[in-house]
């Protein structure tokens, strides 16, 4: 029994653990810090339950490491059915309240009580799928070429359709963008000629250009609004075009923000010290927090741990040596990236807000269970790397066996 438990801790992959368990504790640090000063009658309750959501990541992650490579291939494809379901509900069971606030449908809700958001548990079936997509068109060709690369893309393509569409319907911008960096990067992996690409990489920029110089002049963002965007995103824009703008209303928040990191300095104001008010800093602003108590050092700390985590994923990811686990590692990659760059970006004035929570760090249960999902998938590959290794090593010491016992 203890050779077992000890083989069993030896293929768990502490390196990828560490500095997952170290934003785990820096955030409900910082949602201590952000609830005790915002919300004190209720900071306990809310770090209590921020803590249960982490175990419940925990436990799912846990149970996701012992899944092997042919099970995760079985699944993928109901997995992908159940997460679109999934987001169908929150366009019948909503809060008008929270969409009064937000703008967006995307919280299934009851008796306005927001339960969980579909989107985030979609974004790891959305990788899978993916995964699945490319892996199976390229094992059934023997050579690449334009027709195919087109037909591939096409497949995922289709995939991508749905998913988009229902973030349209939820008017959930922040969160399509984070599917349209994971459908880039694994495009991208996926080996479709750069023929391809590089027009869409222009039509791209171009598109993006366009978008800033017509939402510039005033009868631009008119025109903007009547094409659909809601006033609510355009606001976002111009807080990040000039967040100083209206710093009292529309902008308050991006203004806010700016002024509590920029007034940090080098070491922070100390724990547990604000004197700048960042609406809903637990969650989308949460950042603000760490700056504005650990100073510059604090962010760049926090940085630094992601780019290790980072580190350690493709480190385990290129250990698989599997093109399946390659490219679930690529879409989690990517999806934990965007949503880095974006929150702090948005939070330093370098991107416009979109509200997309900081991994591991930010308030919110589905968000939280869904990255510790992603670490599970990371740890089944770790897990199944550990296995192969045990196991060449066991054929070796057979075949040694069988040697000495012939040469006697």
């Amino acid at each position: 029994m203890k050779s077992d438990n000890a083989s069993l801790l030896k293929r768990i992959d502490v390196k990828l653990i560490l500095p997952v368990a170290l934003l785990l504790i820096i955030g409900l640090v910082a949602i201590f810090v952000a609830t005790t000063l915002d919300y004190p009658d209720r900071a306990t309750e809310m770090v209590i339950q921020q803590g249960a959501w982490v175990m419940v990541g925990l436990f799912l992650a846990s149970l996701v490491m012992f899944f092997d490579r042919q099970l995760l291939w079985k699944a993928t494809p109901f997995l992908y059915l159940l997460g679109v379901v999934l987001m169908v509900l929150p366009l019948v069971f909503y809060s008008p309240e929270l969409v009064a606030a937000t703008g967006s449908r995307n919280w299934v809700a009851w008796n306005n009580q927001s339960l969980f958001q579909p989107s985030e548990f979609m974004k790891i079936s959305y990788i899978l799928m993916m995964a699945y997509q490319i892996v199976r068109f390229q094992s059934k060709q023997d050579s690449a070429t334009l027709k195919k690369d087109f037909w591939l893309l096409f497949q995922l393509i289709i995939t991508t359709i749905p998913v988009l569409m229902l973030l349209y319907l939820q008017k959930d911008l922040g969160t399509a963008l984070v599917f349209v960096a994971i459908f880039a990067g694994m495009t991208l992996l996926s080996g479709i000629s750069w023929t391809i690409i590089l027009p869409t990489l222009l039509f791209g920029v171009l598109l993006i250009g366009g978008f800033v110089v017509i939402f510039s002049q005033e009868e631009g963002r008119v025109f903007l609004h009547n094409l659909g965007i809601d006033t609510y995103q355009l606001n976002r824009v111009s807080a990040w075009l000039d967040p100083f703008e209206n710093a009292q209303t529309t902008t308050f928040q991006q203004a806010q923000s700016l002024i509590a990191i920029g007034s940090a300095g080098l070491w922070g104001k100390g724990f547990m010290t604000s004197d700048v008010h960042v609406p809903v800093r637990e969650s989308d602003m949460i950042f603000t927090v760490i700056a504005e108590n650990f100073g510059f050092l604090g962010g760049i700390v926090l940085i630094s741990l992601y780019m290790v985590l980072i580190y350690q994923m493709i480190r385990v990811t290129i250990a698989s040596n599997n093109r399946f686990y390659t490219f679930i590692s690529t879409g989690f990659i990517m999806m934990l990236l965007f949503h880095v760059i974006e929150n702090i970006g948005a939070a330093t004035g370098l991107l416009p807000l979109t509200g997309i929570p900081l991994p591991f760090i930010s308030q919110g249960g589905s968000s939280i269970i869904s990255n510790l999902i992603g670490i599970g998938l990371l740890l089944s590959m770790s897990y199944q790397n550990a296995l192969k290794q045990e196991e060449k090593q066991s054929k070796g010491v057979r075949k040694h066996r069988f040697i000495i016992e012939n040469i006697d």
